[in-house]
C-alpha cells in the first residue's frame, strides 16, 4: 500500500510519517521545497516536490497511490499560499485529483468546531472542503482534532516560559480549552488509512480541558521556575481585528482564533472515544514533562 502524505513536513505530517514508515507502509511524501529532513534515507519513504497551487504536481503525486492524507494547512500564509488558494481551491482540486487517479481511500485533517457559519474564515474553509468531499464519491475519513499541543501549549505558551522566564496569552486565558498531542492524532490518521470501515467523522481531544492560565502555572510547576505571565485582553484583540483586518488579513484571522478559543465552549470528553479509534491520549502532564525534560516517549 502506497500513502501520499499532504503536509509531510507540518506537525502533523512528520509523525504520520514516522508512524506509517515504522509500520512498513510505503509513504510519498509530498513538500514544497523538494527536501525532507528526518527519516529521508528510510527504504520505504520516497520525497516528492509538489505544491497544492500546482494541479500538475498533485497529478505526479497522486499517481499510483492508494490512500491520501491532507494534513497541509496555510493558516498563516499570504500571496499565491493565501488560505483561500491552499486550504480551500487546493485540496478540493487534491480531492478531485485523487478521485482522477483511482485513488482507493482519502483522509481529510479537518479541525474541531468547523462549520459554514464559523467566526473565523479559517473554519468555513474546514466546513466547505469536508463537504466537497462528501460529494466527491470517494472512501473517506474527516478527522476533527483540537489544536494541538505542540503548537498552542509548547510553541505558544510554554517554550518562552522555559528559555525566557515570561510568555504572552492571547485572551484572557480562563477560558477551558482541549488540547491533543499531533502524536496521537497521527494515530487515528493511521487508522483512518489502513480501514475502510473508519467513521466517516472523528472528533478528536486529549484528556484534559484546562485555560491557557492553567497551562502555563503547569509548565512553571513541573519545571520548578517562575515566570511571568501576561494577557492580551480579549476586548483589546477585538478592537484591534477590525483595524487590522485590511492591511493584515492573516493578523486578523489570528485575532479572530484567538477570540473564539477565549469565548467559547472548548471542552471535549475523551473518556467516550469513537470504538473504532481505541487510543490512550497523551496527557497535558505527560507532554509538558517531555518538553521539560527532552525526551520523547517510546512510540506505540
Amino acid at each position: 500500500m502506497i500513502i501520499l502524505v499532504v503536509g509531510a513536513t507540518g506537525v502533523l505530517g512528520r509523525e504520520v510519517v514516522a508512524q506509517l514508515t515504522a509500520s512498513g507502509h510505503e509513504v510519498r511524501a509530498l513538500t514544497r521545497r523538494g527536501w525532507y529532513t528526518e527519516a529521508v534515507q528510510h527504504p520505504k519513504l520516497e520525497i516528492v516536490q509538489g505544491d497544492l497551487i500546482d494541479r500538475t504536481s498533485l497529478a505526479g503525486a497522486c499517481r499510483g497511490v492508494d490512500a491520501v492524507l491532507a494534513a497541509a494547512h496555510s493558516l498563516r500564509g499570504t500571496g499565491k499560499h493565501s488560505s483561500q488558494a491552499v486550504d480551500d481551491l487546493g485540496h478540493r482540486t487534491l480531492i478531485d485529483t485523487a478521485k482522477d487517479s483511482n485513488v482507493k481511500r482519502f483522509v481529510y485533517m479537518s479541525a474541531r468546531g468547523a462549520k459554514p457559519d464559523h467566526t473565523v474564515d479559517f473554519f468555513r474553509i474546514k466546513s466547505g472542503v469536508e463537504q466537497y468531499l462528501k460529494s466527491s464519491g470517494l472512501s473517506h475519513s474527516i478527522l476533527r482534532p483540537s489544536p494541538f499541543m505542540e503548537s498552542h501549549v509548547h510553541q505558544l505558551l510554554g517554550r518562552d516560559l522555559l528559555e525566557r522566564g515570561s510568555t504572552k496569552i492571547h485572551g484572557d486565558g480562563t477560558n477551558a480549552i482541549n488540547f491533543v498531542s499531533a502524536r496521537d492524532v497521527a494515530k487515528f490518521a493511521v487508522i483512518a488509512l489502513n480501514n475502510q470501515s473508519a467513521a466517516e467523522i472523528g472528533e478528536i481531544g486529549g484528556p484534559n480541558n484546562l485555560s491557557k492560565r492553567e497551562v502555563a502555572e503547569t509548565y512553571l510547576r513541573l519545571s520548578g521556575r517562575t515566570g511571568k505571565v501576561q494577557c492580551v485582553p480579549t476586548m483589546l484583540m477585538r478592537a484591534m481585528r477590525p483595524i487590522v483586518q485590511p492591511f493584515n488579513p492573516v493578523l486578523a484571522r489570528l485575532l479572530a482564533m484567538s477570540i473564539w478559543l477565549d469565548t467559547t465552549d472548548q471542552t471535549f470528553d475523551a473518556r467516550t472515544p469513537d470504538t473504532s479509534y481505541l487510543i490512550a491520549p497523551t496527557s497535558i502532564e505527560d507532554f509538558i514533562r517531555e518538553k521539560i525534560d527532552g525526551t520523547a516517549p517510546a512510540r506505540s
